[in-house]
């Protein structure tokens, strides 16, 4: 569709609800694709790779949560699960296999809107072509034993194999690199990342580290790229590992 604000596939075994998420989304200038299962969500993506995806963690067969480390591994797309109200667990292990967003059922339209349209700004900032030469300031920086590629927006391996990252990784991590040897709180990277839309004590914000951690030290038992400070929050150390 001309002039669209983007492509959400919504993954609920109730038809209700994503017949209303699509109604409202669609008010709003989004093309929205429905799948009802896994095997019907793969089917969708077969035809059309969207945006976002807005994933139900209690579905049948397959579960929300394997959908989404299925959905990490194969496509760079934005993934947004919804939860039931108060169940954490779910929120947590979501975030650990690479989702970007959660919203708990019931939901408001207008939250579940500006969290859609938050994951979808950063995910296309994350996957924007380099179209230009870099400038200095976008060229690649040592990131312990990997290289972060500012240009194309990628954390590159030793080996030179693009190494996987959520939009919300890439732009913390980014954020450390331009921060080096400081001392940055919890609020201050959800300000720095633009991710205000989460409450100001989540603590979502220590697994996104942890994830990084797992990708870029050599241990994570003693962490030395991204350290832990007690009370404080974190600090990038670079010219390790």
């Amino acid at each position: 569709m001309a002039g669209s604000s983007g492509c959400v596939l919504i993954v609920d075994d109730d038809p209700s609800v994503r017949e209303m998420i699509a109604e409202y989304l669609g008010e709003h200038g989004y093309d929205t694709l429905q799948a009802e299962s896994g095997e019907a969500m793969r089917d969708a993506l077969a035809r059309q790779v969207p945006d976002v995806v807005l994933l139900d963690v209690r579905l049948g067969r397959e579960d929300g949560l394997m959908l989404a480390r299925f959905l990490r591994e194969r496509y760079d797309v934005g993934i947004i699960m919804v939860t039931a109200a108060g169940d954490v667990v779910d929120r947590v292990i979501g975030l650990e296999v690479g989702a970007d967003d959660y919203i708990a059922k019931p939901f408001d339209p207008r939250e579940l809107r500006a969290r859609v349209r938050s994951v979808m700004r950063r995910t296309r900032a994350h996957t924007a072509p380099a179209d230009e030469k870099p400038s200095a300031a976008a060229r690649p920086i040592p990131v312990g034993r990997c290289t972060l590629d500012l240009a194309a927006h990628r954390l590159l391996g030793p080996d030179g194999q693009e190494v996987a990252l959520t939009s919300m990784e890439y732009d913390l991590l980014k954020v450390f690199t331009e921060h080096p040897n400081q001392v940055l709180s919890r609020d201050q990277l959800l300000n720095a990342t633009r991710n205000r839309d989460w409450q100001p004590f989540d603590r979502s914000i220590d697994i996104r580290i942890a994830r990084l951690r797992r990708k870029l030290e050599p241990s994570t038992e003693q962490p030395q790229l991204i350290r832990t400070v007690r009370n404080a929050g974190y600090m990038y150390v670079p010219g390790i590992g």
